[in-house]
């Protein structure tokens, strides 16, 4: 997965993620997320906006 991080598990419709040196993710497996919930899990990964939307290229 890119930025490093792993699918650890699945409890319901969220997917948890690992990294070895940045905190563990708990994403919602929707289709589209809230802008805000967006932002605040690239926030809580450690990386600004610019580094998440240059990870997708």
């Amino acid at each position: 997965m890119r930025l490093g991080y792993k699918v650890a598990r699945q409890t319901g419709s969220h997917v948890i993620l690992r990294h070895e040196d940045r905190p563990t993710l708990t994403i919602p497996n929707h289709r589209e997320l809230a802008p805000g919930l967006l932002r605040s899990v690239i926030r809580q990964a450690g990386l600004s906006v610019d580094e998440f939307i240059n990870s997708l290229s």
